[in-house]
This record gives structure tokens, C-alpha cells and sequence, in this order.
């Protein structure tokens, strides 16, 4: 059994939705790993999130593409928390919440905190936008 085999064999006995390379360390090399990941990737078992974060996928029903399982708007803050990144809940969100506004939030926004973070995260066009918290002076 190769190691695309048995990632795929992990992979769909696996209950976390989001997936990095190195969950799978103890198959093989980094190499062997992330190039048995793009095996998956081409035949539609996962979809690609960003710079080393995979997601489990199914066939769209209208286009017969794969697209990831859940939606970004779950998938996203999943894949921070596997990143070590503590979110809070957006801004635009709380003022919704507290009747600061009647503007309806859209879009996938995620609140860091203090933390700066570059990476981008999505599919298919849609990705998860950042916001930090307003300094207090």
C-alpha cells in the first residue's frame, strides 16, 4: 500500500474537517506527504484552503466539482483554531448583536484579537477576511 493509500484510508476515518500536512507525519516525508496531498486535491477527495490547510470535500450536485463539506464560513474559523489562532467574536457582529446597528454583517470576518495575520484562507474566490480590536486610547 503507497502512502496516498493510506492518507486517503486516514483521512476518511477522520473526524476533523480540516486537515494539515502535518497530521500525517508518520506516513512519510514532507515531500511524499504533500505530494500524495495533491493526489487528493486532483481526485476530489479534498480541497485546498490555503498554504497547507486541507478540507475534506464532496461533489457540488450542480456542477459536479468538488467543494469542501461545510461551508468557509464554518470551515474558516476551524482551520485558525487548528493554527493556534484565538478568535473572538467580530465587531460588526457584537454591534449587530447589541442593537449598535441594523446593518446586517455578510461575509466571512473573524476577530483576532491583537494578532496580525496575513495568511489567506478560502475557496473557490470567497475568503475569510481579519479584523483586530480597536486600540483604546
Amino acid at each position: 500500500m503507497n502512502i496516498t493509500d493510506r492518507i486517503k484510508r486516514s483521512v476518511l476515518r477522520r473526524h476533523e474537517l480540516v486537515l494539515r500536512p502535518a497530521d500525517f507525519q508518520a506516513f512519510g516525508s514532507e515531500a511524499s506527504v504533500k505530494r500524495a496531498l495533491k493526489e487528493l486535491v486532483d481526485q476530489g477527495l479534498l480541497v485546498r484552503l490555503g498554504v497547507g490547510l486541507y478540507a475534506k470535500a464532496k461533489r457540488s450536485v450542480l456542477s459536479g466539482q468538488p467543494i469542501p463539506v461545510r461551508p468557509l464560513e464554518e470551515l474558516g474559523p476551524m482551520a485558525l483554531a487548528r493554527l493556534g489562532v484565538e478568535l473572538r467574536e467580530s465587531i460588526r457582529i457584537r454591534d449587530y448583536n447589541a442593537g449598535r446597528t441594523t446593518q446586517v454583517p455578510t461575509g466571512i470576518v473573524v476577530n483576532t484579537g491583537r494578532r496580525r495575520i496575513t495568511r489567506k484562507i478560502g475557496f473557490n474566490g470567497k475568503f475569510v477576511e481579519y479584523e483586530h480590536d480597536r486600540v483604546k486610547a
